[in-house]
């Protein structure tokens, strides 16, 4: 039941007009998305993660992202991939349930709604992980929502 409240698509990060990355999340994860150019080998592409921060390029070039992030993450749980010419960043939140508005500080921030909408479905998925047997893929919520990672408490831990 908890894929029901996964993120229906991805958000687009533009500059300039361009899309630099998509990306979506989790209760307990980040995920960012990049097309890598065609024809430089894999093995010439790095991600540096750093609790704060995170840079992404070819070797030997000027990183193609080099920025802060927008919340802190957990550096021995992130990752990164490449399969099919789209490197995957997988950025574990050091603070489970934070609704993120951007990746990066400052920069492509969701417009309010869409961080609403986006907080919304996060409660939706704790309530649906601290009760697996209930199914709250149809739940709405009326006017503001709490924050999820504050709510009642807050998230319980592992």
């Amino acid at each position: 039941m908890s894929e029901k409240l996964a993120p229906e698509k991805r958000h687009s990060f533009l500059h300039n007009g361009e899309e630099v990355f998509e990306w979506d999340q989790t209760l307990e994860e980040v995920n960012i998305y990049i097309n890598l150019p065609p024809n430089v080998h894999s093995k010439q592409f790095y991600c540096k993660i750093q609790s704060k921060h995170v840079e992404v390029g070819i070797k030997g070039n000027p990183p193609y992202l080099n920025h802060d992030l927008f919340c802190p993450v957990k550096t021995d749980s992130s990752f990164w991939t490449i399969e099919d010419d789209i490197m995957h960043i997988t950025l574990q939140k050091r603070d489970k349930g934070q609704t993120w508005s951007s990746p990066i500080l400052g920069q492509g921030q969701l417009d309010p709604y869409s961080t609403d909408l986006e907080q919304k479905r996060l409660m939706l998925q704790r309530f649906q992980e601290e009760n697996p047997g209930f199914d709250f893929s149809q739940a709405q919520f009326t006017g503001s929502c709490p924050d999820p990672r504050t709510f009642m408490g807050g998230i319980r831990s592992d």
